[in-house]
């Protein structure tokens, strides 16, 4: 496993990530045993930080997370979490939920705590709560040790979420795909610029870059002098970035852990040469013009008011079109 520092500070994070939002699941439960085994894997081989939130798993991720720590050294662990920032209607409710998230966590404090999913509107309910002495007050009570927010909205509302205060590090959706959505690259960089640590989310875009590859694409990625996997290319081209602290993957079954795993062994800073990442930009403005819906299946826009599970319908749809257009059916059709 190949560490980063994160900027400011000492702590070494691994920068393979275990994002616990994507857990094996059971007749609709987390499959207690086998995301027990998968993070027992994962930290036995290297992997340090661990992020959920409140909502993931309809509640279940943070306790059952909290049974794995319950059993580490918490010491060697870097876990982070995220306040809900739809559900504070008041600044008490900020350290009540930090509180029930430490206690979900078995733990007394949070290495990395996050404002959740910021898009304007989020972000002016927590100002008009007082959130950032609540950020304050918690680090001086030892509760939290680095505050930061996980974004999805427009570049606009990122600079001006990150202007607000002196953050440690956020949390961005990047893969070689949305390099102008939401935050994107120029946020990324404006971030880094402010010394803050930058964690990726969605490197693979929900499973969109790397399953249902159209022919267009294959025909790219044949022209690489890299003979690597899908999953490594992509992933490749997030840690390839110099701002790039910590890639979080979202990983379902042991088999993708294993492959993570021995990706992240190999992938360091600024090795892609630039015939390699025209590659990538190339097989962007393929997929530009194939993908249908930009849906990365986060789940953020649920729960859906009227009980539609919308991400699923999203990714059924983007599956068959891109399956269909894969074997050539509708050459001629400009939509499905």
């Amino acid at each position: 496993m190949l560490y980063r520092t994160m900027p400011g500070q000492k702590d070494k994070l691994s920068i393979l990530g275990f994002g616990c939002m994507r857990l094996p699941v059971k007749e609709g439960n987390i499959d207690e045993e086998k995301t027990l085994a998968m993070l027992r894997h994962s930290n036995a081989n290297g992997i340090n930080y661990f992020d959920t939130a409140w909502p993931y798993h309809n509640g279940q991720s943070e306790p059952l997370l909290g049974k794995f720590i319950s059993e580490c050294d918490r010491s060697k662990l870097r876990i982070a979490t995220k306040l809900p920032s739809w559900l504070i209607q008041s600044h008490e409710d900020m350290e009540s939920y930090l509180d029930q998230q430490l206690a979900h966590l078995q733990t007394t404090y949070i290495d990395y705590y996050l404002l959740h999913s910021m898009n304007s509107g989020y972000f002016a309910n927590l100002k008009k709560h007082d959130v950032f002495r609540f950020l304050d007050e918690m680090k001086r009570k030892g509760k939290i040790h680095h505050a930061g927010f996980s974004f999805h909205d427009r570049y606009p509302v990122f600079k001006q979420v990150v202007d607000s205060y002196k953050w440690d590090f956020c949390q961005i959706q990047l893969n070689f795909f949305d390099t102008v959505i939401q935050a994107g690259l120029k946020g990324m960089r404006y971030a880094a610029s402010k010394g803050m640590g930058i964690i990726v989310m969605e490197p693979l875009r929900g499973g969109k870059l790397v399953n249902h590859i159209p022919d267009e694409v294959q025909a790219v990625w044949n022209k690489s002098k890299l003979d690597i996997s899908p999953v490594d290319r992509a992933l490749r081209w997030v840690w390839n970035l110099p701002e790039a602290t910590l890639l979080l993957s979202g990983m379902s079954c042991m088999e993708q852990l294993t492959e993570n795993l021995k990706i992240a062994d190999t992938c360091k800073i600024n090795e892609l040469k630039a015939s390699e990442l025209n590659l990538y930009k190339e097989a962007r403005r393929i997929y530009i013009k194939k993908l249908p819906v930009p849906c990365t299946g986060c789940g953020y826009c649920m729960p859906c008011l009227n009980h539609v599970d919308i991400p699923h319908c999203f990714g059924v749809y983007q599956d068959a079109y891109l399956s269909v257009i894969k074997r050539g059916i509708f050459e001629n059709i400009t939509g499905l």
